[in-house]
């Protein structure tokens, strides 16, 4: 897994990442149904190729590349896989 989306996305759903990546890992899209009831969005860690478009240009901080995720948010490495039943 190249990129983790993290907590600080809660709540957020910011979709400017979604529209950064350019293949298409970040999910849900506002235009797909779980948008509406999930509370994050999330990378696809077998499709995310390890660009780092996302990172600048979400507005809450919330993507990390796996190794620079921080302790208190290690727990997202697997919830961004789990989405998407990885």
């Amino acid at each position: 897994m190249a990129y983790v989306i993290a907590e600080p996305c809660i709540g957020t759903k910011d979709t400017a990442c979604v529209d950064a990546c350019p293949v298409d890992c970040i999910h849900p899209r506002k235009d797909e149904e779980k948008y509406a009831t999930t509370e994050m969005l999330y990378i696809d860690p077998q499709e995310c190729i390890d660009c780092g478009a996302c990172v600048p240009v979400c507005p809450v901080s919330a993507i990390f590349a796996l190794d620079d995720l921080p302790e208190k948010w290690a727990s997202y490495a697997e919830k961004n896989a789990a989405y998407y039943g990885r």
